[in-house]
């Protein structure tokens, strides 16, 4: 992560979106008394606008061939989380939240023979994307793993004063991934855990006890 003067932010600029301008201007833009940049509410505003405008959920169906009456063994479950370690900008916020350029939306579908996985990753200040989609028979799986670990990571946090100054600081983040696991491989997503979301895996990890059981 290096710090970019305004020229070379205008020039970074040219030729993306207007939200893409706008993540830009949220990371690279100094802060002190008399530019308070982009606020973290229109970050965030912006990150859903650009995800939701993506229609993933029909997207995967459709990369993945199927329609949604075949996969309905579990509810379709979608994990949202940061791309920690590769995203091209790191900013935490002033209310203590960490954000980042890149994000990853896994959509995982249970059939009665197989599991369907897709992934899109999204970088909110570029064009650049990338997207996978896997589908495992339950019996090749050998498990889905939680993985919760604490990494550290170089963020740009904002000093206080009048005076425009970034710092770069490393903080420890606490990550959470999500595993399919498949003999020599394995489909892993970012997500942020939370009740609903653990909820979900459980009944993920239940239907495949039961798959294998049968």
């Amino acid at each position: 992560i290096k710090k970019m003067d305004s020229k070379e932010v205008k020039k970074l600029c040219k030729g993306r979106s207007e939200d893409q301008q706008q993540i830009i201007h949220y990371f690279c833009d100094e802060r002190g008394c008399l530019s308070k940049g982009i606020p973290d509410s229109d970050f965030d505003a912006n990150k859903v606008r650009q995800i939701s405008a993506l229609n993933l959920k029909q997207k995967a169906l459709n990369k993945l061939g199927i329609d949604e009456d075949q996969v309905k063994e579990v509810d379709p479950i979608c994990l949202e989380g940061p791309v920690y370690k590769t995203s091209t900008w790191r900013r935490r916020g002033g209310d203590q939240t960490n954000r980042y350029s890149a994000y990853q939306v896994t959509y995982i579908f249970c059939s009665s023979d197989q599991v369907y996985a897709y992934q899109y990753t999204i970088n909110l200040d570029s064009d650049e994307k990338k997207e996978r989609a896997e589908e495992y028979f339950y019996k090749d799986i050998t498990n889905f793993t939680s993985i919760d670990d604490t990494e550290e990571f170089e963020f740009e946090v904002t000093k206080g004063g009048c005076k425009p100054s970034t710092e770069m600081q490393r903080i420890k983040v606490n990550t959470n991934t999500f595993k399919i696991a498949v003999p020599g491989d394995a489909f892993e997503c970012s997500m942020i855990s939370n009740s609903e979301i653990e909820g979900q895996i459980q009944a993920l990890k239940a239907k495949l006890r039961e798959k294998k059981n049968a």
